[in-house]
């Protein structure tokens, strides 16, 4: 296994999509509710082409071959504020045969020094519900159950957490 994660940018909004077609329909249908994901999919679907330009999002590849996302941002997801010190894990996914193989720790990992070098102290995470255990495994406390808004009647319920770095 030869895994490489770099840093993603606008060039790579193809390979993105692929990763996150194959991981989240699988991985998220045992939480959710069919119809809420059928609404939700085409949404989640998109890669984020901010998140994509800004140099703080990821591409896990095996032998070039896109496995696994993810990344972080000063600014609150679907917002432009920043508040000093917290940084926000944003849009992870890894390919269904790749989930519990360490890709997303590692995603993590690199999204963890690059805030951390930035100035951050503390990341904070939207996670949907079955990406709970992971976080959690990472270090990360629950906060609370939160609806995140992704468009007019359309609330996706996650998880807010949160931790030190």
């Amino acid at each position: 296994m030869s895994v490489s994660i770099r840093v993603a940018g606008p060039e790579d909004e193809a390979a993105v999509r692929e990763v996150l077609e194959d991981s989240y329909p699988a991985l998220m249908a045992p939480a959710y509710d069919p119809g809420l994901l059928a609404r939700a999919m085409p949404l989640m679907l998109r890669p984020h082409p901010r998140l994509l330009a800004a140099g703080t999002y990821f591409l896990a590849e095996e032998d070039g071959q896109p496995i696994g996302c993810g990344g972080w941002s000063l600014e609150r997801p679907g917002e432009d504020a920043v508040e000093p010190g917290l940084a926000h894990i944003r849009h992870f996914a890894v390919r269904t045969g790749w989930a519990g193989r360490g890709v997303g720790r590692a995603l993590y990992a690199r999204c963890e020094q690059a805030a951390r070098a930035a100035g951050a102290t503390r990341l904070e995470v939207q996670s949907s519900l079955n990406g709970e255990p992971f976080y959690a495994a990472l270090g990360f406390v629950r906060i609370g159950p939160i609806d995140v808004p992704m468009a007019p009647k359309l609330d996706f319920p996650s998880i807010l957490m949160e931790r030190e770095i």
